[in-house]
């Protein structure tokens, strides 16, 4: 298999993967809004906050592919492909996993704030725990890259 073409299989996971989860998980509490405004329409504002968390595992997905762009050459060593490919099962299951358990908190803490609970703050906390393993995801990525060879420009 030609190096470019692992080097773009990384690329896919790390973005396809991380996008679903993201679309995925915006979907799940966008649900949970519209149950909890048949309730507690005055909190729009709270559930908008809510449901926009799952969206940043996708957001590091695209950070992810511009940081890895760069290596994207014609002439990339297999070990740059196979490390780009690392660096894509990683991010993308990372992102793909933190986004959808991530939705399950806020969908919760939104259910709970449109049954008049004061949430959002706990909610917010606890939503941050699964984030934090798409932010590792991310780390990984960017040492990875910085730890790649510089790229062959011909």
């Amino acid at each position: 298999m030609e190096p470019i073409l692992v080097a773009y299989i990384g690329i896919a996971l790390i973005t396809t993967l991380a996008f679903i989860g993201s679309s995925y998980g915006v979907t799940v509490c966008g649900n949970a809004v519209i149950g909890a405004m048949k309730k507690n329409p005055g909190a729009l504002g709270t559930y908008i906050a809510l449901c926009a968390l799952p969206s940043s595992n996708g957001l590091y997905g695209f950070v992810a592919y511009f940081l890895l762009q760069p290596f994207l050459v014609p002439e990339i060593p297999m070990f740059t492909a196979v490390a780009i490919l690392g660096a894509g099962i990683i991010l993308g299951f990372g992102g793909l996993y933190a986004s959808i358990r991530q939705a399950e908190v806020c969908a919760n803490g939104i259910v709970g704030v449109g049954a008049g609970y004061n949430l959002f703050a706990a909610t917010m906390v606890m939503a941050v725990f699964p984030e934090l393993y798409s932010i590792l995801a991310l780390l990984v990525t960017i040492l990875i890259s910085f730890n790649l060879p510089a790229p062959i420009v011909m």
